[in-house]
């Protein structure tokens, strides 16, 4: 194994300057390649094992069985998905090449186009907290000002959207069952949206037709989808806490900087540490903004070696529950707010 280099030390001040943490933090952009081969190993052994014991058990035991293995199987899916997020990001491999067949084959089983979605998660660290360049890669989000102009059907369509049952219900499936079948608004944004795309379905089909003609199309479907709508709700749900949360930050972009939307508008997500491990430490999200080359597996390092990271914009599993019931950008208290709290109408900026 590579020995990690070291941080150049940094006094009190320069701990909380996030363009000085970027720079600091460099030095932990360094995948050690037996690491991550073996986080692979335990990501994907387990899932392939778990999957095919809920093969068994629907034979054997019958339907709940396997429903109850789906749990462990979608946290399993959730984590490889998350691997496939750092072969995007370069922080498997040293070769991006090698990061990028990784992704591709990954893919297949998340079901993500790795190349399409490579390029809009790019659009995502590039513009988050921009209020200027929301829309790709982030969920919706108004200001109250722009909630306000709206007319009836506006706000409600924003509101069923906003809405816990179709955010992390009928939202998961559509984005990774459907929205990830076509390059939906980049259908002229270059070729490789449509390659990746349509090469990631071909793959699919075959895996799929693969194992119909082995154990049957309902059987797979019965054990499948309740991993994969599982496993993408957990992602969806993932994804929404690490921005959406009160004291998060939004500027528009003649105020807006990477390093600073980075750690002042992604999240802390402490959970507990088996949920930790399964979603491969991206709860530690403002340090992932901050350099996302770091391997998931060094980000707590990160946390060690700069106590002052520990608390900011820290959530723990209860705190995150609250975050549901924010929809939007108070631009005069700064922060995200309710629908109820703006019955009085919007803050002076």
């Amino acid at each position: 194994m590579v020995a990690p280099r070291r941080p150049p030390a940094l006094d009190r001040s320069e701990a909380r300057d996030p363009r000085a943490l970027s720079r600091a933090l460099k030095a932990y952009a360094a995948p050690d390649v037996g690491r991550s081969l073996f986080e692979v190993a335990i990501s994907v052994a387990p899932f392939v094992g778990l999957w095919f014991a809920m093969w068994l058990a629907l034979s054997a035991v019958g339907y709940a069985l396997t429903l109850v293995l789906a749990v462990p199987a979608a946290g399993f899916l959730v984590r490889i998905f998350l691997i496939q997020h750092d072969c995007g990001h370069g922080a498997v491999f040293n070769r991006q090449s090698v990061n990028n067949w990784l992704g591709r084959v990954l893919g297949v089983v998340t079901p993500t186009p790795y190349d399409h979605w490579r390029r809009t998660h790019a659009l995502h660290h590039a513009g988050s907290g921009n209020l200027d360049r929301r829309g790709i890669g982030d969920v919706e989000t108004l200001t109250v000002h722009e909630y306000l102009a709206l007319g009836r059907w506006g706000r409600l369509r924003y509101r069923l959207y906003r809405h816990p049952l179709i955010l992390f219900g009928g939202g998961p499936f559509f984005v990774f069952l459907l929205h990830h079948r076509l390059p939906i608004g980049f259908m002229r944004a270059g070729r490789i949206h449509w390659v990746s795309t349509m090469g990631t379905n071909l793959a699919i089909a075959g895996a799929v037709g693969g194992m119909a003609w082995a154990i049957g199309i309902v059987p797979f479907l019965m054990i499948h989808l309740p991993i994969v709508l599982l496993a993408s709700a957990a992602g969806v749900w993932l994804f929404y806490v690490q921005h959406q949360f009160e004291e998060t930050q939004w500027d528009t972009s003649d105020r807006w900087t990477h390093p600073t939307a980075a750690l002042g508008g992604s999240s802390h997500y402490d959970l507990p540490t088996v949920l930790r491990w399964v979603t491969a430490n991206i709860g530690i999200h403002h340090v992932h903004h901050l350099s996302s080359r770091i391997p998931h597996y060094r980000l707590p390092e990160v946390l060690r070696d700069f106590p002052e990271l520990r608390e900011i914009n820290r959530l723990t599993f209860a705190d995150s529950l609250k975050c549901v019931r924010l929809m939007l950008w108070d631009e005069g208290h700064r922060r995200l707010v309710s629908l109820r709290s703006i019955r009085q109408g919007p803050a002076k900026p």
